[in-house]
């Protein structure tokens, strides 16, 4: 057998950054994904970080069981009196057999072994059980803008972000899911932010992690006029959007 890839930790430096910054997923995609489900006794979150999709999934099932590899990342995990938070890894979650109603990963598959992943959710969920995951790529605010975090991504930061980053960019097209697949609704995530709070999420791309470790820097600096030009009055609250691509399967057995 294979030996089991290794956890890539990119974000335990940065865990308070990363609750404070990161963006919210909507409610309408936790209500389908519940409405997908075969019972709503058990969710499982795998990666959950500070738990953003958990506390999404936690209104909607009895409980949810939401694991993370970092220590650190669920340290600032919000709490529910529902949700459960492990420390496992993504293909060894500790679950039984057969007890899923719905596994989820978001922003999360394309740092896993997918293949050991698949096997153990399939593993853990109950027959007809919902296997959700989802993406979500640059930021979108616009006109300059645009230009600039484009920049930002390519230009200044492109070398930086870890090979399997690239999964993220076509929305996970290019992963086989071990299932034939449900047509999913659209589905957007927006936030409306100030040029603090812009900045603040930036600085928690895995790519930006890696390069202030590398270099001392802020990597922000290299397009610090551009933004302030692009945004305006830094107190201005500007709304602010990303497209979420989500393929989802039923496990069948």
């Amino acid at each position: 057998m294979p030996s089991p890839r290794p956890f890539q930790d990119h974000f335990s430096a940065g865990s308070s950054d990363y609750a404070a910054f990161r963006p919210r997923y909507p409610e309408t995609l936790f209500r389908w994904v519940a409405s997908q489900s075969p019972g709503r006794d058990l969710a499982w979150d795998c990666a959950t970080g500070n738990g953003q999709a958990a506390v999404g999934l936690a209104p909607l099932y009895t409980r949810v069981v939401a694991t993370d590899a970092s220590s650190a990342q669920l340290a600032m995990a919000e709490p529910r009196a529902n949700i459960d938070y492990r420390c496992a890894s993504a293909e060894a979650s500790g679950l039984a057999d057969l007890s899923v109603d719905v596994v989820t990963a978001a922003q999360a598959l394309h740092w896993f072994d997918r293949p050991a992943f698949f096997a153990e959710g399939i593993r853990v969920a109950k027959p007809g059980a919902l296997l959700a995951v989802w993406t979500y790529n640059l930021i979108r605010g616009g006109g300059a803008l645009d230009h600039v975090v484009d920049r930002l991504y390519g230009d200044v930061l492109g070398r930086y972000w870890p090979a399997d980053r690239a999964l993220v960019e076509p929305g996970y097209r290019d992963v086989a899911m071990p299932f034939a697949e449900l047509t999913t609704p659209p589905f957007e995530m927006s936030a409306q932010w100030t040029l603090a709070q812009l900045k603040g999420y930036l600085r928690t791309w895995s790519s930006a992690v890696r390069y202030q470790a590398q270099h001392g820097v802020d990597p922000l600096l290299s397009v610090a006029d551009e933004l302030a030009a692009a945004w305006g009055d830094p107190s201005q609250v500007r709304d602010l959007r990303w497209p979420l691509a989500v393929r989802a399967a039923r496990v069948e057995r």
